[in-house]
């Protein structure tokens, strides 16, 4: 896949947590090129204002996965959910390539001093919902903190047609979900790649075929699209399912598995690739309503750099392994 010269330019010309993604995934830049890009993350940009926000106890707006003071205020009447505590924070540093010397004594003041919002539960011990213990799986094991009661929650909490739901907990659904399994496997992926243990990849490769055996678009019960989110691509995508998201996984995966692309997943490459416009850009759809710290992508309607990286490293992916 040929990308034009302009639109790789375009992508460089961005806050160091995107740049070094491009010059590692993109341009093929030699290690000690992309690694110095990512070093300033924690000193510019994007990752030095999220950490100059943290608080002293360690967390973020003074809460677990909600700010504090959030149920009694009139910001839970509002439209989606602030994306300013802990969990979201240390989820996008984690996600740009933050060094964790960065965070040094930040998971001991986490596990002192944040309890999630449900049971007020311990924070590195996780909670009910798959969606929130995933991006705690993969953030503690980052930041060096014991996840070992989330590495045996995983494998426990599958549901029997093979995937997860965050509604299961609480006896809303007896069916996976794609947002929560999609979440679920990413996290896993993580978990693996940062500490070396592999004692949850048959589980997550068992996650994985409840996505390919419905090709990563498709209801198993009818053969139709599972939803209109599966086109709707959109960064920051928090916590929702779309065929783009669901291919950067299954490349991230293969590449630390070390196995080609699943066929089955044709159909899927074949939608994001028909969303490429003739520059070769993707397109930012609805961003997810609620408070930010700040905006890391652009508006609605205008081509995403974020999303053209996610895109072009998939597709070439892809086609590395299928040449004309």
């Amino acid at each position: 896949m040929t990308i034009d010269e302009r639109t790789v330019e375009w992508m460089l010309n961005t806050d160091p947590a995107l740049r070094w993604q491009v010059e590692r995934d993109i341009v093929g830049a030699p290690p000690e090129v992309w690694q110095a890009t990512r070093a300033r993350v924690g000193t510019e940009g994007f990752g030095a204002r999220l950490l100059s926000w943290q608080d002293p106890d360690g967390q973020w707006a003074g809460g677990s996965f909600f700010p504090a003071g959030f149920f009694d205020s009139p910001e839970i009447e509002q439209p989606g959910q602030p994306w300013v505590a802990t969990t979201w924070v240390l989820r996008d540093l984690r996600l740009w390539g933050l060094d964790p010397a960065a965070l040094t004594g930040t998971a001991e003041k986490i596990d002192a001093n944040s309890r999630w919002d449900y049971d007020d539960l311990p924070y590195w011990g996780g909670e009910v919902d798959v969606c929130i213990n995933s991006y705690t799986l993969a953030t503690g094991a980052w930041l060096g903190a014991d996840v070992s009661k989330l590495v045996a929650w995983f494998p426990a909490h599958r549901l029997t047609d093979g995937g997860w739901n965050c509604e299961a907990e609480e006896g809303n659904s007896t069916r996976s979900s794609f947002h929560s399994t999609l979440n679920a496997l990413i996290g896993m992926l993580a978990y693996e790649r940062i500490t070396g243990d592999t004692s949850l990849r048959d589980t997550r490769h068992a996650g994985d075929e409840y996505l390919l055996s419905r090709r990563a678009l498709y209801r198993a019960t009818t053969g139709e699209v599972v939803g209109p989110f599966v086109t709707r691509f959109v960064y920051p995508n928090r916590h929702r399912y779309s065929a783009l998201a669901a291919l950067d996984y299954f490349r991230d995966a293969s590449l630390l598995d070390g196995t080609p692309p699943d066929e089955r997943l044709t159909d899927a490459i074949e939608l994001v690739r028909e969303a490429r416009t003739p520059e070769g850009t993707w397109i930012q759809t609805t961003p997810l309503a609620g408070r930010t710290w700040f905006d890391v992508d652009v508006a609605e309607g205008e081509p995403s750099p974020w999303l053209t990286l996610m895109g072009t490293r998939v597709l070439a992916w892809w086609d590395a392994a299928h040449p004309a």
